[in-house]
Order: structure tokens, then sequence, then C-alpha cells
């Protein structure tokens, strides 16, 4: 099974031809029909081939979430050559380490990233340009669709040959090379898409989660693509104002965002009243769901939020709440298909109300870290895969989460979750966001610090009661000793916190 017949052509047999697959919400609101994508990634193969692309070959993506990157994308697919999604945030010369490491043959490319991205590209012969003018040494997405291209007949492949590329986070550091299988995104889609979400063919989605990382391909095409839905594109950084002015003016049935975005959603529309916006579903992951921003969403929208956890490794979300059983703080329980474990440091299991480490078993699991043969190795360890998540497992056997394995500390003997602290951190009236590490005192032992970034018209002096606030919520031992206020926390392009940035000395 090549999978590019399950999403994209199994529509036309189905009678969804004329059935919208994607609309732009910015510029000229383009939109693409399930007919026009099944010919034009028919033609986009055909281009790969007329190129010089070769299957197995990879096809680096720099593109944002526009018509194009369906088309390029399950056109490569159909040719057996192997797209990779990039993340469209990062710098020139991480750009340049990834596009070394996966020996990509062609790089296509949006306009508005020409100037990060082609300077990472000196070793690279092709490099197509979406939009705009074409630079001397490239060409133009026109340019590439046009000639004399006959339409390419899709390559059969086995549900376990290599189908597309991530890229990880770097939420740890270095982002690594993700190979996942044909068959991986189906499964996710039989799983929570099916059995969780419930997505149905008249639902409209919009995900302000990209397209380029494994959440976001999962919300805004996969899932959509199963059952023949319709995907809002946003090309654009989203925003409280802009995620509220797309909400107001399409109405998407399914929403998919992250902890930080809804925070910052919650946070305006305290203030301004929510959209009248016919949400059925609302969907969070790539951090762990604060539960007062849950239940402040609940409160103003009428509609829970379902938090959930994935990873990169995984394709998409493998532990869940579920629509009819939300309990915010906690990661609710396991995605039917999949099967989680805690363990500690030896491999073993460890009884409910201990800490350990989750692994995870299930059919969309990724093959390897490209060129990374020992991390493969610890992290794929046969048919289970290692997150580096911390949990524990409550008596009514749903999940919590402590945090990242690198992100624990113990004080006086006792392990602390920076992510238990940043919960009551933003249950705090002038806290927005928080972030807590490891730091050292004056006798060389770990305590918490906090950074944080205040809601407007707070200053600091609004902290004077955060020591006694954050004691009565979780416990004496675990306040931060330490509070720096900043602007804004690092974070990926995910919305996931890089701690690893706030330990690092000054």
């Amino acid at each position: 099974m090549n999978c590019a017949d399950y999403f994209v052509d199994r529509h036309i047999r189905e009678g969804r031809s004329n059935k919208v697959a994607f609309r732009e919400v910015h510029g000229d609101n383009r939109e693409i029909t399930y007919g026009q994508l099944a010919s034009d990634s028919d033609f986009s193969g055909a281009a790969f081939s007329n190129a010089g692309i070769s299957p197995h070959q990879r096809a680096a993506m720099f593109v944002l979430d526009q018509i194009e990157f369906p088309v390029i994308f399950w056109g490569a697919i159909k040719a057996a050559i192997e797209p990779v999604a990039l993340n469209t945030l990062l710098a020139t010369d991480v750009y340049r380490n990834i596009i070394d490491d996966c020996g990509a043959s062609i790089v296509f490319v949006s306009a508005e990233l020409l100037d990060v991205v082609l300077p990472a590209c000196e070793e690279v012969q092709k490099i197509v340009v979406i939009g705009g003018d074409a630079p001397a040494g490239t060409i133009s997405y026109d340019e590439f669709m046009s000639g004399d291209l006959a339409p390419v007949s899709t390559v059969k492949c086995s549900n376990d040959d290599v189908a597309f590329w991530l890229y990880s986070s770097g939420s740890t550091g270095r982002p690594k090379g993700v190979r996942h299988k044909h068959g991986s995104m189906q499964y996710t889609c039989e799983t929570y898409g099916q059995q969780l979400l419930n997505i149905r063919e008249d639902d409209l989605v919009f995900s302000a989660a990209k397209l380029f990382f494994a959440y976001g391909l999962g919300n805004g095409m996969s899932f959509p693509m199963s059952v023949g839905a319709t995907s809002l594109l946003y090309n654009a950084r989203p925003t409280p104002d802009s995620v509220t002015d797309i909400l107001k003016k399409y109405k998407p049935t399914i929403y998919y965002g992250v902890p930080t975005l809804y925070a910052a959603l919650v946070h305006k529309w305290e203030a301004d009243s929510a959209p009248e916006v016919p949400l059925r579903r609302c969907v969070s992951a790539g951090e762990a769901l604060p539960a007062e921003i849950g239940k402040k969403w609940q409160a103003l929208t009428g509609v829970d939020i379902i938090d959930g956890v994935g990873s990169t490794e995984m394709l998409h979300i493998f532990l869940s709440n579920a629509p009819d059983s939300v309990v915010y703080g906690t990661s609710g329980v396991p995605v039917p298909g999949y099967e989680v474990r805690l363990i500690d440091e030896n491999g073993t299991d460890v009884a409910a109300g201990e800490l350990g480490e989750m692994i995870v078993r299930g059919g969309s699991s990724a093959l390897d870290y490209w060129n990374q043969k020992e991390k493969s190795a610890v992290t794929f360890d046969g048919e289970w895969t290692h997150t580096g998540d911390k949990y524990e497992m409550a008596d009514n056997g749903r999940y919590i989460y402590c945090g990242r394995t690198d992100d624990m500390f113990k004080v006086s003997g006792i392990w602390v979750s920076p992510f238990e602290v940043e919960q009551a951190l933003i249950e705090h009236p002038a806290i927005l966001e928080g972030a807590v590490v490891a730091h050292k005192d004056e006798d060389d032992l770990e305590k918490p610090k906090a950074f944080v970034v205040l809601k407007e018209g707070h200053g600091a002096d609004s902290l004077n009661d955060l020591s006694d606030f954050v004691k009565e919520r979780i416990g004496k031992w675990k306040y931060p000793r330490w509070v720096e206020v900043v602007d804004d926390l690092p974070k990926t392009a995910t919305g996931k916190i890089q701690r690893f940035k706030l330990r690092a000395p000054a």
C-alpha cells in the first residue's frame, strides 16, 4: 500500500472530487478540492522524475501552511520520494545541518523563507521557490510543475517502507531525523482520529499547530483527509488576535492548539469575551495542559479541551483524555491501539503512585533516527518506544505528567516535577506563563528557580506573595527560591518550553 492512495486517490473513487480539501485563510483564500489535489499531486510526482529525482531520495520542504504543501508532500510519496517536512522557524545554521544530515536532493522553499533557507543550500543542486521571484540558481514552483509531464503512476509500497521524514522539535537540543512508514499515518487515523476524536466528513478543522511537525500534520492533513473533511491553512504565526479572527470568520468545528496559545486566548477572551464558534472538539498537545487553563477555557466556550500526549517518534497522540471523560491535570489513558508502561531506571515496571519513565507500543512508531544508531537503539527498544517523559499513574488509572526525564530534580531527597510547580504558578493572578528548572544554592544544593511572564498590567511587586501562594497549593519544599521575570520563555516552534536553555549559565 502506498499511503497516498488512501489519503488522496481513494476520495475520487468515493465521489469526493468536488469536495474542498484545503482552504487558505490568508492572501487570496485559495482552495483545492480532493479532485484537484489528486491531479496536481500526480503531476507533482511526474515533475520530480522530470527534475531527475529518483525514488527514495529526499525532498526537503521548507514550506509554509499553504496549498502547495499537500501537493508536494503527496506527489513525492506517490513517486516513492521521501518528503522531509521541516520547521519553518529555525536559523540558517540549523537548516544547513539538517539538509546535510538528510542528504536532500531537492529543496522546496516558500518565498517568505528564502533569506534564511537559501544560504543553507550551497550543496543542493535543485531549489524550487514557491511564490515570488526565483533568484539565480533556483527555479519557480510554476516552472517545476510545467513542461511535458505525464501523470505519475503511484508506486506500490509496503506498509513498512519509508514514506516521509520529520525532524524532532529540538526541545532538548539538536533536532533528529525521524523516519516514518507508509502505514503509520493511517494507523493514527484509525486509532486517535476515528476512535477518540471521532472526526467526520462534515467537519471544518483549524490547527494553529503547523503541518511541519507531527501534531500539526495529523491535525491539519491526515485526520481530515482520512474522512474527506476540509482543513483551513494559515501561513503566518498564530497569535491570539489572528486565531480569534479565524475562528470568528470561518467557524471551524474542530480546533487544535498548544497550551501556550490556549493560555493567551483565555487571557484575551476574559477581557474581550469569547467568539461564538460551533466548536465540538478542542485538542491540546505539545506540552501538558495546565488544569487551570482547561477549566477557564471550558467556562468561556462551553467546550472541553481534550489534552493528549504524543511525540514525533509516535507520529501523534497515544495517551489522552476523551471527549466524554476529561479530567484536567491528567493526560488521560492510552488511546485505543496503544499500550503504555511506566518503568524505573532498571526497566522494571513501577507501582501505581510511583514515578517512572513512560514507554509506549503502537503501530505508528517510527523506524529510527537517521544517522544516529546509538540514540535509535536507546529510544526504539524492540516494540517499545522510550518517550523520555516522567509520569505517575493515579489510582483511577489516569496518568499524571511530571516532566521530562532531564528536567526532574530532587529537593531534600524528594522528586520535584517542574510541571507541577508551573501549574501552581499560573494560578497566580499576575502570571501568564511560567517555567521551572533546578538551580544550585550557596550550599550547592538544587532548588526550584522560576522564570515567569507577567500578565499585562502587572509588575514584579505583584509577586510578593508568590512563595506562600505556591506553598499552599503543592507543599512547602517545592516553592521557587528564585523568581525571574522575563518577557517570554524559550520555546520550540511546537510550543514546548526549552528548559535546557533556562538551565544554561547566563
